[in-house]
């Protein structure tokens, strides 16, 4: 049994590793998302014509596939520190009923 709980601890080791590097991934992709957004909206924004309600409205409207992605990889981030929280958890749950087997095997 305590064999078997080392395995997933390290299977989660080996998961959670991967996590980071996920975790930077989407990180990147939300920045590049948001830039886009800001580049598009100010442009559209800039080349609109009309009060400045009219502009930001026309710009919102030019932006809306950008606003989408943004908040798509938004969504993908959180996805992935959910994912990493869930298997640390796991990490403590594994580590906690390893020290009871130990503990019950001493006695």
């Amino acid at each position: 049994m305590l064999l078997e709980i080392q395995g997933q601890i390290t299977a989660l080791l080996t998961e959670n590793s991967k996590g980071y590097s996920a975790l930077y991934d989407c990180e990147k992709a939300l920045a590049e998302a948001e830039y886009d957004l800001d580049t598009t909206e100010q442009t559209a924004f800039i080349g609109a014509g009309g009060t400045v309600a009219d502009r930001q409205a026309i710009a919102r409207l030019k932006a809306a596939d950008n606003r989408l992605q943004r908040d798509l990889r938004r969504a993908e981030l959180n996805r992935v520190r959910v994912k990493i929280k869930s298997i640390e958890t796991a990490l403590m749950a594994l580590g906690t009923q390893a020290r009871l087997l130990q503990a019950e095997m001493k006695l």
